[in-house]
């Protein structure tokens, strides 16, 4: 099994930054990409960025030219960057992966932009 452990959110202004960590352990060996989801109130669940073992990105279009994606291969640990935060990407930031057998997910971490 994988787990996936978020970290790093809080309450910022708009236009400051934050930095999230989601740190991954156990069977970890399948792995390929990793994935950071976000989900606001009343909204669906939706994709924020992605990486890949190989180290290529996706971004949403929202979030494109503010946030990064980044991986540390030594320590299990992807982050995301987050600049010039706006209100409405206050939501639950997840991490998440995927092995051949099934979608894990984390806790999750609360992001939230302020005026």
């Amino acid at each position: 099994q994988v787990q996936l452990v978020e970290s790093g959110g809080g309450l910022v202004q708009a236009g400051g930054s934050l930095r999230l960590s989601c740190a991954a352990s156990g069977r970890i060996d399948s792995i390929n990409a990793m994935v950071w989801y976000r989900q606001a109130p009343g909204k669906q669940r939706e994709l924020v960025a992605l990486i890949t073992t190989g180290g290529s990105t996706n971004y949403a279009d929202s979030v494109k030219g503010r946030f990064t994606i980044s991986r540390d291969n030594a320590k299990n640990t992807v982050y995301l960057q987050m600049n010039s935060l706006k209100f409405e990407d206050t939501a639950v930031y997840y991490c998440n992966t995927q092995d051949w057998a099934q979608s894990y997910w984390g806790q999750g971490t609360q992001v939230t932009v302020s005026s």
